[in-house]
C-alpha cells in the first residue's frame, strides 16, 4: 500500500510505498500504474514507477495535486490483479565477444564461468521498471552469490543489447550508451522499438523473463530468421 503522497514540482504527485526493494511492494506500485492508466484520469499526463515509488504527471490546466491525490487515495488496485503480465525467453548470447567482464565476474563471486552461466540461465527474473534509457529493463533478483558491484570506471561506450549484472538486477542496454554494468553476453533482440508508438518496450514492468542461451553462429543470422 502507499504510505505517503507528496508534491514532486509543480505538476507531479510522488507516491512513496515504502524503502524496501521486493517484488511484493513493486507489485503494489505496477496495480497501481496499470490502474491508473487504465481509467484514464483526466489531466494525467505520464506515469513513472520505479522499485518502490509511482510518479504521476499532471496537466495544470485540466487538474491540480489535490484532485489527482484524491484520486489516487480513493483507487482500488486489486481491479489490476487479473491484468496479464507477460513470460518472455530472451535470447542471449555469451560468446567471448560478449562477455566482456567475465573473468572479473569470476574473481569477485569466485565462480566459475560455467557455474556464472549456469546460475544466470536457470533463474527466472521480474521486470521491476524500465528506465535510465529508453525502454531498459531492471530485472531482479539475483542470487546473493551472483551480486557484483558496479565497474569502478564505467564504460564511455555499453554496444546495444548488452545484458549485463549488477547488484540484485540484471538488465538490458537498449541503446549504446554509458554505463557501469558487467556485461555477460548480448542479444539480438530489439528490446526497444521507437516504431511502435503504442508499445515501444518488449518487456514492462511485471513481466518475469528467462534468458536462452544462443551460440555465435545463431546470434549472426538471428535477423535472418
Amino acid at each position: 500500500m502507499i504510505k505517503n503522497i507528496s508534491n514532486l514540482g509543480d505538476a507531479a504527485l510522488y507516491c512513496d510505498f515504502g524503502n524496501e526493494v521486493n517484488k511484493s511492494i513493486n507489485s503494489e506500485v505496477i496495480k497501481y500504474f496499470k490502474t491508473i492508466k487504465e481509467k484514464k484520469f483526466e489531466g494525467i499526463n505520464n506515469l513513472t514507477p520505479s522499485y518502490n515509488k509511482l510518479i504521476i504527471s499532471y496537466d495544470l490546466k485540466k487538474t491540480n495535486f489535490k484532485e489527482v491525490k484524491n484520486y489516487v487515495e480513493n483507487i482500488d488496485a486489486k481491479e489490476s490483479q487479473d491484468i496479464d503480465s507477460k513470460k518472455l525467453e530472451i535470447p542471449v548470447c555469451c560468446h567471448e565477444n560478449f562477455s566482456l567482464d567475465i573473468k572479473r565476474l569470476e574473481e569477485i563471486l569466485k565462480l566459475s564461468r560455467e557455474k556464472i552461466l549456469e546460475n544466470f540461465l536457470n533463474k527466472e527474473y521480474f521486470c521491476y521498471m524500465t528506465g535510465f534509457i529508453a525502454g531498459m529493463p531492471f530485472l531482479g533478483d539475483l542470487d546473493e552469490n551472483m551480486r557484483a558491484q558496479r565497474l569502478e570506471t564505467p564504460r564511455v561506450k555499453v554496444p546495444k543489447g548488452s545484458v549485463a549484472l549488477t547488484e540484485q538486477f540484471a538488465n538490458i542496454y537498449t541503446f549504446e550508451s554509458p554505463g557501469g554494468w558487467n556485461i555477460l553476453g548480448n542479444t539480438p533482440l530489439d528490446v526497444f522499438d521507437s516504431s511502435k508508438e503504442d508499445k515501444p518496450n518488449l518487456i514492462n514492468p511485471g513481466d518475469t523473463v528467462i534468458f536462452k542461451e544462443i551460440t555465435l553462429d545463431q546470434y549472426k543470422n538471428f535477423n535472418e530468421q
